[in-house]
């Protein structure tokens, strides 16, 4: 007679000969077992020290001899998302002198999912004021220096973490930028950046619904992905408009990004709301001006980028809220 043995059936998820799933589970199990490779001792301060994770109990520390190794690696990790588990994996990779025969091939197959291959390099945002004008200030390196109106927009410059740009990194940079003391909450320093990023999108009542409908989502964590406002994507040296009256096109259709949200160093999703200017000349329809519309978002996804868009008119009925809501609920699970 045979016997149902439930360990019989558990399967390393990392060494089946069948090409890994790349989840929450797989990719902690592989962390795990990675790190496991060091002592108790050392494993805290790789964890702390070098990677710099911080540890989510106020009440206990990792060190009391509470926590097996494997608990006190599912600790620092907990309820994290797959593209910040995914930055942690290549870290481990890059910069530890550990085996990564386990994270290697389940780094390779979710860098089959697609995405954009380079990173982020300049992060030029939230404009209050007139169009900026860059130069390269050295083309070799693609060194970017704005040389007018840099005062009404926002520079990231700091490095795109591998696991998305959260809002905590935006309230740590602001805090820099603007001096502001340590003893000032990170609430506050988010309250105050919320309020700078909001006033670029003056008074365009769709985008501000698209953008305080996601705010809300920092009331229970700041740690999540910033929804980051007015991007620059191309740039022209000449307006729009000096174009139009010299009768001729712009070489690249659209300037700047509604909304963009970096979940990884790999996945950007752009959202665009589209107003009537998208599609139409005055009152009447414009096929140009909606070809170029879908032209532009062909490049994107050809790039890697995923593009949703918002109808106008679908943000001022009764239901915007619930929809933008649901639509975030669902674009989080997708990138989980």
């Amino acid at each position: 007679m045979t016997f149902w043995n439930p360990r019989a059936e558990r399967v390393d998820p990392v060494l089946s000969s069948a090409p890994a799933t790349v989840s929450v589970r797989t990719l902690g199990f592989a962390l795990e077992e990675t790190l496991m490779s060091y002592t108790r001792r050392d494993l805290e301060v790789v964890l702390a020290d070098e990677l710099t994770i911080e540890w989510p109990h106020a009440d206990t520390a990792p060190d009391d001899g509470a926590y097996s190794k494997r608990e006190v690696i599912q600790a620092y990790t907990k309820g994290w998302e797959l593209p910040r588990l995914i930055g942690l994996a290549r870290r481990v990779v890059a910069e530890l002198d550990v085996n990564s025969d386990r994270l290697g091939p389940l780094l390779a197959e979710y860098d089959k999912g697609g995405g954009v291959g380079t990173p982020a390099k300049n992060l030029i945002f939230a404009a209050n004021g007139p169009k900026p004008e860059l130069v390269l200030r050295d083309a070799v390196n693609n060194d970017i220096e704005i040389v007018r109106n840099g005062e009404h927009c926002l520079v990231f410059d700091q490095p795109v973490p591998a696991d998305g740009l959260r809002f905590t990194h935006l309230i740590g940079w602001w805090r820099e930028r603007e001096n502001i003391p340590a003893d000032v909450t990170d609430h506050e320093v988010g309250r105050a950046l919320h309020a700078r990023l909001r006033a670029s999108l003056g008074d365009n009542g769709a985008e501000l619904k698209v953008f305080d409908s996601y705010a809300t989502r920092y009331r229970a964590s700041l740690d999540i992905p910033a929804l980051i406002p007015q991007v620059y994507l191309h740039y022209d040296p000449q307006t729009q408009h000096r174009r139009r009256r010299s009768g001729e096109e712009g070489p690249l259709a659209r300037q700047r990004m509604d909304f963009l949200i970096l979940f990884s160093s790999r996945h950007r999703v752009v959202l665009e709301v589209d107003g009537r200017q998208h599609y139409a000349d005055g009152d009447i329809a414009s096929p140009s001006l909606y070809a170029q519309m879908v032209a532009e978002d062909r490049r994107l996804r050809l790039n890697g980028y995923e593009v949703y868009r918002f109808g106008g008119a679908e943000l001022a009925g009764p239901g915007a809220e619930a929809m933008l809501s649901d639509f975030f609920d669902q674009l989080t699970a997708k990138m989980s």
